[in-house]
C-alpha cells in the first residue's frame, strides 16, 4: 500500500496522552468498495498509550504484538469514523473477539506486517464490509493445500515461480475477505475449501475464467518485498468468490460474489461488500453452521 506522505493527514487527537492520532485516510483502500466507504491506515505499530481505556481492556492480557497491532486497528477505525462524523467512540471487543463497531455503521479491519488498515462505512448504504491486506510471497508453498482447493491448486502449478507468490497471496487474501464480510452477517465460520476463486480478471483482460485460464493474478503483483516482480506495482482488478457449498447467506450471485483487489508496494489488498437492502441471511440454513468463534 502506498507510503505515508500518500495518504490524507490525519485529524483528531487519541484519548490519553493528547497525542494526533497517527493514522491517516488512505484513499486507495477506499477504492476496493464503492462511494461512501472511508479506509484509513497506519504503518507504524500502534500505541497502547493512545487507546481509550475501553478498548485497552480488551488486551489486558495480551502480548505486546498482539497489543500493537489491537492499537493500529483502533486507531485506523477511530480515523475512519470520524469521517462519518463519529467521535470518541470505543471500539470494544465481542466475546468472539469482533469489533463492536457503532450502531449506525458497519467496518472491517486488517493487520499484517508493516500496515494496518481499517474500512467503515453507514450501515444504510453498506449491509457488510470486508478487507484484507497480506504480504505477497508469505503464504508458502506448503500451506497451499490447506487453502485451495484443486481447482486453485492446478492454477498455481500452472504458474511461473514469480507469478504463483502473487496468485497464491491473493486467492489467500480473497477467501479472508470474503469470510470478514459474511461473518457479521451470518456468524457462520467458513473453513477455506468452502469457497473457491473462481475468476480472477485485471480491467484490461478481454475475458474470464476459473482458475487454471490465464496468469492475470500472476501479473498482477510483486513476489514478495525483495522486489522481485511478477508484475506492476499498482495493478488492480476484480475476482469472484464461489461457494462449493451451501452457505447461510441467502443471496446467491449467479457468477459468485464479487470484490475487488491491487497490488501496491509488496502486498496485495482485497475488499468484498455487500449492499444494504437486500435479504442477505438464509432463514433455512442449519444452525449448527454458525459459530460464535470469528476466524482472524
Amino acid at each position: 500500500m502506498p507510503t505515508n506522505p500518500q495518504f490524507e493527514q490525519p485529524l483528531g487527537r487519541a484519548p490519553g496522552a493528547g497525542t494526533p492520532n497517527p493514522a491517516m485516510l488512505c484513499p486507495e483502500l477506499a477504492g476496493l468498495f464503492p462511494p461512501g466507504v472511508v479506509a484509513a491506515a497506519l504503518t507504524v505499530p500502534g500505541d497502547a498509550s493512545l487507546l481509550d481505556p475501553e478498548e485497552l481492556h480488551s488486551v489486558a492480557r495480551a502480548v505486546p504484538k498482539r497489543v500493537r497491532e489491537f492499537a493500529a486497528g483502533r486507531l485506523c477505525a477511530r480515523r475512519a469514523l470520524a469521517e462519518l462524523g463519529i467521535m470518541d467512540f470505543p471500539l470494544r471487543m465481542a466475546p468472539d473477539r469482533s469489533p463492536v463497531w457503532p450502531e449506525s455503521v458497519v467496518g472491517s479491519i486488517t493487520h499484517t506486517d508493516g500496515l494496518c488498515a481499517a474500512v467503515v462505512a453507514e450501515r444504510r448504504c453498506i449491509a457488510a464490509l470486508g478487507l484484507d491486506v497480506e504480504v505477497i510471497g508469505d503464504v508458502k508453498r506448503e500451506f497451499w493445500p490447506h487453502i485451495c482447493i484443486p481447482a486453485e491448486l492446478a492454477w498455481l502449478e500452472s504458474l511461473s515461480a514469480p507469478a504463483q507468490a502473487a496468485a497464491a497471496t491473493l486467492v489467500f487474501s480473497a477467501k479472508e475477505a470474503f469470510y470478514k464480510c459474511q461473518y457479521p452477517l451470518t456468524a457462520e465460520r467458513l473453513n477455506f475449501a468452502d469457497v473457491c476463486v473462481a475468476t480472477v480478471e485485471s480491467p484490461a483482460a478481454s475475458r474470464s475464467g476459473p482458475p487454471g485460464r490465464g496468469d492475470r493474478a500472476g501479473r498482477s503483483g510483486r513476489a514478495g518485498r525483495s522486489g522481485s516482480a511478477a508484475g506492476q506495482s499498482g495493478a488492480q482488478g476484480t475476482e469472484l468468490i464461489r461457494p462449493t457449498r451451501s452457505l447461510a447467506l441467502a443471496t446467491r450471485p449467479p457468477g459468485g460474489f464479487s470484490g475487488s483487489y491491487r497490488f501496491h508496494d509488496g502486498y496485495v489488498a482485497v475488499g468484498f461488500c455487500f449492499p444494504a437492502g437486500q435479504p442477505l441471511i438464509d432463514p433455512t440454513a442449519p444452525e449448527s453452521r454458525q459459530s460464535t468463534t470469528a476466524r482472524g
